[in-house]
């Protein structure tokens, strides 16, 4: 069978010229061959050519114009260079712009195939794919970099891809993706959740039926196949697949035909199937809930998306996409103060991307067009070292002249604002026991009282100042102020 792009063979030897057309062919590559001159007048009609197999031209001045000329009708195509005598000496710096490579002359049908599919490679990787298509991809780490490369060298072939990951880590943000950057971009992109659609409803879903085919059939139906027609299919959480549509949908990856329920016409099955699924499929295999024979025709080309607590360093450029998206479709945004990012990073993301934006989600509503704090967060997203959150200080008038010119007593420095708390009652110092009471003791809430009565010393030696008291008891001021707020220490008016 033909292969799917066209290669053109420009020689001067009329003999090597016929060889070489001979030998694609046979290969089954589509060919044309032409002299130089021949190529020279019909150039401008022959511009769906991907590989130029280029000879010798019987004279200088015919090598010299074919070269000027090749660059302006090559486009994305390769030019290999064929035969040992090859006249470029003059040229040679304008030769070795154009020629990918060069190959003496006589190629065995080995040396050819692996000519041409170095060459095919080496377009694929020149050919850029979409930009926004990659970059919906958000994120920097080097797990994303390297799903980028993944789905930019897949992209314009028709190879089935799998889509490996646990849930809600994006599985289907790959799929659009890796359809948007194909040639494919242009025809539909058809996603299907196998795991959502009853057994019995998945055949007709998928292959459509006929007007009468089973109760409820009142007219006839096209299924998913002939809707993704010249675009891509996502079939997600194929682990999820009956067995028995299994059989199915593998018939249909072998014999790219199918028919609806109910019929008996086949429809020719023009997609590029693109599966995911959170599930261990080889752990299926073995129990016996999972065709291996399907999955070496769906693994292909195997993509793992990995979790989003194993690249937390793209949070706050997920964040950012995802309240991008909500602003877009007119909703609030909110933006994150760097504390909360610090303690979003700590967490562990058991939901994955669905969570982060679950959150988003949440937060537009509480903090419409705001600007979202560590405290501002739910509890459970507040994890790690309470972060330092210092509210603005504005110095009085003179004092930034005081502090350059001459030294300062800190004691007569003015408290920052409403940073001047106070106990109920000034508290001694702790007494720690030498014995335990006959009865025992609750240890952690004998440790609180401790720690209430060393806060409120240190408060009352302080002068109510939280930022000297924080000094004294080696914390941060933000720690000494939420264990304040945890223990219920008044405060000022």
């Amino acid at each position: 069978m033909a292969q799917e792009f066209k290669l053109l063979c420009i020689d001067d030897d009329a003999q090597r010229r016929r060889d070489l057309q001979l030998l694609l062919n046979f290969m089954g590559f589509s060919a044309d061959a032409y002299s130089v001159d021949q190529w020279l007048d019909i150039a401008n009609k022959d511009q769906d050519v991907l590989i130029y197999l280029v000879g010798n031209a019987n004279k200088n001045t015919q090598t010299n114009k074919l070269l000027q000329t090749l660059p302006d009708f090559i486009g994305d195509a390769v030019v290999l260079g064929i035969s040992p005598d090859l006249q470029l000496a003059p040229f040679k710096s304008q030769a070795e712009k154009l020629l990918f490579d060069h190959m003496p002359w006589p190629l065995s049908r080995s040396q050819m195939l692996d000519m041409i599919q170095r060459a095919r490679r080496y377009q694929t990787m020149k050919k850029p794919c979409s930009v926004a298509a990659i970059t919906r991809l958000a994120g920097q780490s080097s797990a994303m970099s390297e799903i980028r490369q993944l789905v930019s060298q897949v992209a314009d072939c028709d190879a089935n891809v799998l889509v490996l990951g646990e849930s809600g880590t994006g599985k289907e943000e790959v799929a659009r993706s890796l359809h948007e950057a194909s040639c494919r971009k242009e025809g539909p992109f058809v996603p299907v959740n196998c795991g959502a659609i009853p057994g019995e409803l998945l055949e007709s879903e998928l292959f459509g039926h006929e007007k009468g085919a089973f109760t409820g059939a009142i007219s006839a139906r096209a299924g998913r196949f002939e809707l993704a027609k010249g675009g891509t299919l996502f079939l997600d959480e194929i682990g999820d697949m009956p067995l028995q549509m299994q059989v199915k949908l593998l018939r249909v990856l072998q014999e790219r035909t199918f028919e609806r329920v109910g019929g008996n016409k086949s429809i020719a099955c023009d997609v590029r199937i693109v599966a995911a699924t959170h599930r261990d499929l080889e752990t299926l295999i073995r129990k016996g809930d999972f065709r291996e024979d399907l999955y070496y025709r769906l693994n292909v080309f195997p993509i793992e998306v990995p979790s989003l607590r194993q690249r937390l360093q793209d949070l706050p450029e997920l964040f950012d996409r995802l309240v991008y998206r909500l602003t877009k479709q007119g909703r609030p945004g909110v933006t994150l103060s760097a504390e909360a990012i610090i303690a979003l990073q700590n967490c562990t993301w058991k939901g994955n991307v669905r969570e982060l934006s679950n959150l988003i989600e949440r937060l537009t509503i509480l903090y419409p067009d705001s600007v979202v704090g560590y405290h501002d967060l739910p509890e459970r997203y507040r994890q790690g070292e309470i972060p330092e959150e210092t509210p603005r200080y504005e110095a009085p008038p003179g004092l930034e002249s005081q502090l350059l010119n001459q030294p300062v007593n800190l004691d007569e420095l003015p408290p920052l604002p409403d940073d001047q708390w106070i106990v109920d009652e000034p508290m001694a110092a702790p007494v720690l026991k030498t014995e335990l009471p006959e009865g025992g003791l609750d240890l952690k809430e004998h440790l609180a009282q401790i720690e209430i009565e060393i806060i409120g010393l240190a408060l009352e030696q302080s002068g109510g100042v939280v930022a000297r008291a924080a000094e004294q008891l080696k914390m941060r001021r933000t720690t000494l102020v939420e264990k304040m707020r945890k223990y219920e220490i008044a405060r000022i008016a």
